[in-house]
């Protein structure tokens, strides 16, 4: 199937999320109901990945929490996210997660909804074997791949719901392309990806192409450059992971993702200037836009 030039992508525009609206799951329902979402990230070096993705799945909705994380960041993180299950796995001398540590994920198997699989991961060598070990272990869970964590997709194409999100670097990394050739035609590089991987892939940059292997492709362009910042897209990457956990299809949970990503920024602008606000302050603003989202679909049933 030739690759759609730029110019087809649809735009990712208040029309097109309100095909795919977020789960009203009742003033009666419990957190079983909107899902169990597992992180499994971190390291030595970069153990806020873990935390940043974790809380950002809890601010879009999710139900339960479980952080897998490298044994020597584990407690930290307890403490940190008292909110989380933490589950502590065993870590190479590097540091990586040794692919022997996914039977501790076993008994996750039938309760978790999605997982968020990568932020902050290094050693890409080792983490590619412990990635290999968990998907099919997780083959009915919509899976959140950041970081490290795609490169998997050299190993050929995915047979169960993924989702990646990589920025022009990462694309370029993966595919073999430049970082120019990605830049130049991001929305070809992004649809080709897609077909190639059987996987859901949202090519981050000043505009996000979302791309699905049919062949169907969307244009953000609601970016604003004070998201170009440590640990957004870990924050984007929990978002996801999320509202996936809450029921939404990948294309949904990813079109959402990255316009309430977007969303938050353009608040944290308003509130504190265009440049200097945290990642870490995104998660916060999440709660807000999704009920702010909700009662404007509310209001057109009305």
């Amino acid at each position: 199937m030739p690759a759609l030039s730029p110019s087809r992508a649809r735009p990712l525009d208040s029309k097109a999320l309100a095909r795919w609206p977020i789960p009203d799951h009742g003033a009666d329902a419990d957190k079983e109901a909107r899902g169990h979402v597992l992180v499994v990230a971190g390291s030595e070096e970069v153990p806020g990945a873990a935390l940043l993705a974790a809380v950002a799945a809890l601010r879009a909705g999710a139900g339960k929490l479980t952080v897998a994380a490298p044994r020597s960041v584990a407690l930290g993180l307890a403490l940190a996210i008292p909110e989380a299950r933490v589950i502590p796995l065993d870590q190479s001398p590097s540091g990586a997660l040794q692919a022997r540590a996914v039977a501790r994920l076993a008994p996750l198997v039938d309760k978790v909804s999605a997982v968020v699989l990568g932020p902050g991961m290094l050693d890409e060598r080792r983490s590619i074997a412990f990635v290999r070990a968990l998907l099919p272990l997780f083959s009915s869970s919509t899976v959140v791949l950041d970081a490290v964590a795609m490169s998997i997709v050299r190993e050929g194409s995915f047979v169960q719901p993924v989702i990646l999100t990589p920025h022009a670097g990462e694309m370029a990394h993966l595919t073999g392309l430049s970082k120019e050739s990605v830049c130049l035609d991001p929305h070809k590089v992004a649809a080709e990806a897609a077909r190639r991987w059987n996987a859901c892939v949202a090519l981050k940059g000043a505009e996000t192409f979302i791309a699905m292997p049919s062949g169907e492709t969307w244009r953000f362009t609601g970016g604003s450059s004070g998201l170009a910042t440590s640990g957004s897209g870990d924050i984007l990457a929990g978002l996801i992971g999320g509202l996936s956990a809450r029921g939404m299809a990948p294309l949904a949970a990813c079109g959402w993702g990255v316009v309430l990503h977007a969303r938050a920024g353009a608040s944290l602008a308003r509130q504190n200037g265009a440049l200097g606000y945290l990642a870490r302050e995104l998660a916060g603003e999440f709660p807000a836009l999704i009920h702010a989202a909700g009662s404007r679909r509310q209001r057109r049933r009305e």
